[in-house]
């Protein structure tokens, strides 16, 4: 089999930089269609990257050291993401052999366009609703693929990495980031938006890109409670206020889940948080118009699996409960905190700053965040701000954060290390109290949160 990138038919695909979570969903997929896939990244020898890496050689993938030796003269097109940078060896081979260099979003371009594609965009909760409309369509025996950021549950359950699936139908569901600008390449059948706030780039650009995949989408729908994108011009709208075309109300919220009605039908799902609610009815508003019925979409919600990150609870063999989240923006901070507040009474958070840019962008609405949501009594740990190579302006710290809020009621500090963080998590600890970690894209996380339990 080949696809056609930006019109060359290419029936080989070398992914620099192939153990990321959205070109490794990509590589897998087209991997199971037919097209030979090569890749190359810097963490080939980690052991945090071994999952991916076995992943990816099960489904026929070929994988090289980063050294532009697994691009040749018959390589159809070498896929960078924008964390690549134009110095890499891959890149220089790719010249050599005169050999597209393309980027990620223009592969998956050319496969949302074969497909009956459904996109989710939105600052909070892609990866999650791209997982929850992929699950209820599944329940629901329309056998979707999938191409997400994330890994699901259920699907790791079958011995796949997670974050891809190859279904039987003609219905993809992706993941449409707007981070770097690229949602905007997409022309899915269907798009829903669900939320914007400030995280990578300013909210009116944002904005703009999604007036673009509206347009670009034969159905769209967004979240009505959001007044900023109530100038959308969306087919319909979701949400839990009055004036939503497709109107959910919260119904019951406990520690572990949380109960939507919709038309007089309870969606029970055993995740908890008003975000998760919301979530929930985004996916439930695409289910719908896509033909699935109520009780279906019921047993779904209530059997739903997951995803990897997203709110992940660990219990220590002394009972302390250590919850391990992605969140990495200070909307998602302040979800994931009042999500876990219904577990204990006190919290200590650690938190893992991603990248000097975003985080030095992001400086006052992450100190505005936490003077707000953390309670007396709690504790926010911050770690140093996660580096994952390439040109940046170390101009920022984890301590700027701290400085930055002032006095607060709580305890608040910087650390220098992983070490550094379990020792304060210890001499924080009392009765009633969980902890929380969150951070993004350093694959040694989901390790770390498996340590912190240990130490407990």
């Amino acid at each position: 089999m080949s696809i056609s990138i930006n019109g060359t038919s290419c029936s080989s695909v070398h992914f620099t930089g192939i153990f990321g979570s959205g070109m490794s969903a990509i590589a897998q997929y087209l991997a199971w269609n037919g097209v030979n896939i090569s890749g190359s990244d810097r963490l080939t020898g980690s052991a945090d990257s071994e999952k991916v890496k076995n992943a990816l050689l099960a489904c026929g993938c070929s994988i090289h050291p980063q050294n532009g030796s697994g691009i040749g003269k018959d390589t159809g097109a070498v896929c960078v993401s924008t964390a690549i940078e134009e110095d890499n060896p891959d890149i220089a081979a790719a010249r050599k052999f005169n050999v597209p260099v393309v980027h990620r979003s223009d592969v998956l371009a050319a496969i949302v366009r074969d497909k009956k594609s459904v996109a989710v965009a939105g600052t909070s909760g892609k990866s999650t609703v791209t997982a929850m409309i992929f699950e209820l369509l599944t329940a629901c025996g329309k056998s979707p693929s999938l191409i997400s950021g994330a890994a699901l549950r259920r699907l790791e359950e079958k011995g796949l990495l997670g974050n891809a699936f190859s279904g039987d139908s003609g219905l993809l569901v992706i993941e449409a980031d707007e981070s770097d600008g690229t949602l905007v390449k997409y022309s899915p059948y269907a798009s829903v938006i669900l939320n914007i706030s400030k995280d990578h780039k300013p909210e009116e650009e944002v904005l703009g890109m999604f007036k673009q995949l509206i347009g670009q989408s034969k159905w769209s729908a967004a979240n009505k409670d959001d007044s900023k994108l109530n100038t959308l011009g969306t087919s319909t709208t979701f949400g839990f206020g009055d004036m939503a075309d497709f109107k959910g109300t919260i119904t019951k919220k406990e520690a572990l889940s949380v109960t939507v009605t919709v038309n007089g039908t309870n969606f029970t799902l055993p995740v908890p948080g008003e975000h998760n609610a919301a979530n929930l009815l985004s996916a439930l508003c695409v289910c719908k118009h896509l033909g699935c019925d109520d009780p279906a979409l019921a047993a779904a919600a209530a059997g739903y699996k997951g995803v990897e990150r997203r709110f992940a609870i660990h219990r220590s063999t002394s009972g302390v409960t250590v919850i391990d989240d992605f969140a990495h923006n200070p909307e998602k901070i302040r979800a994931a905190v009042n999500a876990a507040k219904n577990l204990s009474s006190k919290m200590i958070a650690v938190y893992q700053p991603h990248g000097f840019g975003p985080t030095r962008f992001l400086k006052n609405e992450y100190a505005a965040a936490f003077r707000e949501i953390f309670r007396d009594g709690d504790t926010l740990c911050l770690l140093p701000i996660y580096y994952a190579g390439g040109t940046a302006v170390k101009d920022i710290s984890s301590q700027d954060i701290i400085t930055l809020m002032g006095e607060v009621p709580f305890n608040a500090l910087a650390v220098d290390g992983r070490d550094d963080a379990i020792n304060t998590i210890k001499s924080y600890m009392r009765d009633d109290t969980c902890v929380l970690l969150m951070g993004a894209r350093d694959p040694s996380l989901p390790a770390f949160a498996k340590k912190i339990v240990e130490s407990l």
